[in-house]
């Protein structure tokens, strides 16, 4: 299978290491993986913000970037969300029908659901806290959402106990947003700090040494409460995690 690694620009500009890891954890199932160099914004910033119009000519490019990959694949549940939720209707007027949306995964998602590995070769000594993100959780589902009532599942964590060493802990109330939201961190920004410094606690709470999640915004967003509030505890995101040792 060919893989078109497709890395959100917040990623590259401030955790290419998630880029980078995300290429090694990819690389290390033997898979034909591909970064294309001249990639750039999926258009949700624009969307969400209340300007779908301006984000169809990236969607329109994004199609087509990836349009010859058998998988798209990306480190970050929320960017992935917007392309597979979103891209039909905005690309409904073109020639051609939308390549991607049904061919996009987060990159756990991917793991977890194809590749389907019964191994890693990760080694991490450490105590990490699950970060469910609200992307990732009710619209990619990598965990179960309480408000369902069905039985628990949870694809990180499913993901994290192949690696050796760790220690895998979830905060109360696992799927409780953090208050990033994007715009709504901006927008609402007194709630959002609220609800970030309670999601913190939370996961300290724990005994962890590091918060661990699928989305980046998330991690930001709580990394930023953390040094702000001298908190013993560090963000990570899991594929960080995942591809420790390679």
């Amino acid at each position: 299978m060919k893989v078109g690694l497709f890395i959100p620009c917040y990623i590259n500009a401030v955790y290419p290491q998630v880029g980078v890891a995300s290429y090694k954890l990819l690389k290390s199932f033997g898979l034909d993986v591909d970064y294309p160099l001249d990639q750039t914004c999926c258009g949700q910033p624009m969307a969400n913000g209340g300007f779908e119009d301006d984000s169809v000519k990236l969607a329109r490019r994004f199609d087509r970037m990836f349009e010859s990959y058998d998988y798209v694949v990306g480190p970050s549940a929320s960017c992935v969300a917007f392309v597979r939720d979103n891209y039909g209707h905005l690309l409904a007027g073109e020639q051609h029908r939308c390549a991607t949306e049904e061919r996009i995964y987060d990159i756990c998602e991917f793991v977890h659901d194809v590749v389907k590995p019964k191994s890693l070769r990760a080694h991490f000594p450490h105590k990490v806290s699950i970060q469910n993100s609200c992307h990732g959780v009710r619209l990619l589902h990598l965990s179960a959402p309480s408000e369902l009532n069905i039985p628990y599942y949870n694809k990180l964590k499913d993901l994290l106990s192949m690696v050796d060493g760790i220690e895998i802990f979830e905060p109360e109330r696992p799927d409780e947003c953090c208050g990033f939201g994007g715009m709504f961190s901006v927008e609402e920004h007194d709630v959002s700090l609220r609800m970030g410094k309670d999601k913190v606690m939370r996961h300290i709470a724990t005994g962890a040494e590091y918060i661990v999640g699928a989305d980046s915004s998330c991690l930001m967003h709580q990394g930023g409460i953390i040094a702000r509030e001298g908190l013993g505890i560090k963000t990570i995101h899991i594929v960080e995690v995942l591809a420790s040792g390679l």
